[in-house]
């Protein structure tokens, strides 16, 4: 059974979700209801921490959803490297 991940592959899948999830983040923020969710989440998870969503900044979602995509891309392309070199 080949174990072997294809590293440009696993990049490219593990950037386009963490890009997935921070433009999810960006149309919540955009529509008023991230503030409702971190609020729900703190309340969840038993905690109080002073957090305030600021107003929706397009150039900001755009930087944020870029900068996932890289880091997603780049951690799935190191991922997919050490797994195939610990099943050689």
């Amino acid at each position: 059974m080949n174990q072997h991940l294809n590293p440009g592959k696993t990049g490219l899948a593990l950037g386009k979700l963490l890009a997935l999830l921070h433009l999810i983040w960006a149309i919540l923020v955009a529509l008023g209801w991230a503030q409702a969710l971190v609020n729900f989440s703190q309340w969840a998870h038993m905690v109080s921490i002073p957090v305030v969503v600021k107003a929706f900044d397009l150039s900001a979602a755009i930087t944020v959803i870029v900068v996932a995509f890289v880091v997603g891309c780049v951690i799935g392309y190191a991922f997919a490297k050490i797994w195939n070199w610990l099943h050689r």
